[in-house]
């Protein structure tokens, strides 16, 4: 019992890093019907820029402290949200109303464009990086579970963050434009919504929740590189189709579920050598036997 605990809290600590990835993708595929393939690389572009960010903000702040990482999570936040908006507004937004397939290829060209250009030696280079002690590094152990402080600080920040998305979504005019446009962009347009600004704010918001992802991930793995954010994106992609794709607490659920399972699948002998491939397997499954996802239901569309 106490390992299977130990399991659940790891896995739950990784799958709300997976769950705020997954966000991003759901959210500009509920509005534009396409998935963003670039957006596991905005995961990445927030760890580099928590790295770089880390040594300016410990000027003013005290090292290691939390309100210095607050700061950090902060400004890598608004910078990837510029970079989302810069993105959708040079890449994506002159094709959009091009065929569906046009767009998808696009996106998987920005991915590799900000991968191989990260790589270069004038840039990031391509060795791994050591990320810095954000907070305090502590440890509890409660009934021989281990218990990290980064894990609550992951648990209390995506929390937080999946709040304050509710909120902006369901309690704000933007976001009740966002759910307009996702419903029906064309009536949305004729009721004087900009679509424009909605469609940037969803990236630059899906980009901002990356972002967080990648300052977690980093302060929980230590080690970033420029191709952190392949296989991590696609692990996100596929826990917003198990949720649902287009579904905000799908997206949740499954990003929950998928770091779960992984993290099982992983202390399981035989098993552990394809941790990775858990993931892809369930996609596979929810595809056959649920193709809308968890949370989702069928939708008849008019031809």
């Amino acid at each position: 019992m106490t390992e299977f605990l130990q399991q659940l809290i790891n896995g739950l600590a990784l799958g709300a890093i997976y769950a705020l990835i997954a966000l991003g993708y759901t959210m500009v595929y509920g509005i534009l019907r396409f998935i963003n393939f670039a957006h596991g690389d905005v995961f990445m572009l927030g760890a580099f820029a928590g790295l770089f960010f880390t040594p300016v903000v410990e000027r003013v702040f005290p090292p290691q402290s939390y309100s210095g990482g607050l700061v950090v999570l902060l400004l890598a936040m608004a910078v990837c949200a510029g970079l989302g908006i810069l993105i959708e507004m040079l890449a994506y937004r002159p094709l959009r109303n091009r065929p569906k397939l046009t767009v998808l290829i696009t996106a998987i060209g920005v991915s590799l464009f900000i991968e191989y250009t990260c790589q270069h030696r004038l840039v990031f280079g391509a060795a791994p990086r050591k990320f810095p002690d954000l907070i305090p590094v502590k440890t509890w152990n409660v009934d021989l579970l281990v218990i990290s402080s980064t894990q609550v600080i992951v648990f209390v920040t995506t929390l937080l963050l999946l709040v304050i998305l509710r909120f902006i979504v369901q309690k704000t005019r933007m976001g009740t434009a966002m759910r307009a446009v996702s419903f029906n962009e064309q009536a949305a347009a004729l009721m004087g919504v900009n679509i424009n600004s909605i469609i940037s704010f969803t990236f630059g918001l899906g980009s901002a929740l990356a972002a967080a992802g990648g300052i977690l991930f980093a302060m929980s793995y230590a080690s970033i590189d420029p191709l952190m954010g392949v296989q991590t994106g696609l692990k996100a992609f596929v826990a917003a189709v198990v949720g649902g794709i287009g579904n905000l607490p799908g997206a949740a659920l499954g990003g929950l579920l998928i770091g779960v399972i992984e993290t099982f699948a992983g202390g399981i002998p035989g098993l552990s050598n394809y941790r990775d491939g858990i993931a892809f397997t369930i996609l596979i499954a929810v595809l056959i036997f649920r193709p809308t996802g968890l949370l989702s239901k069928p939708q008849v569309e008019k031809v």
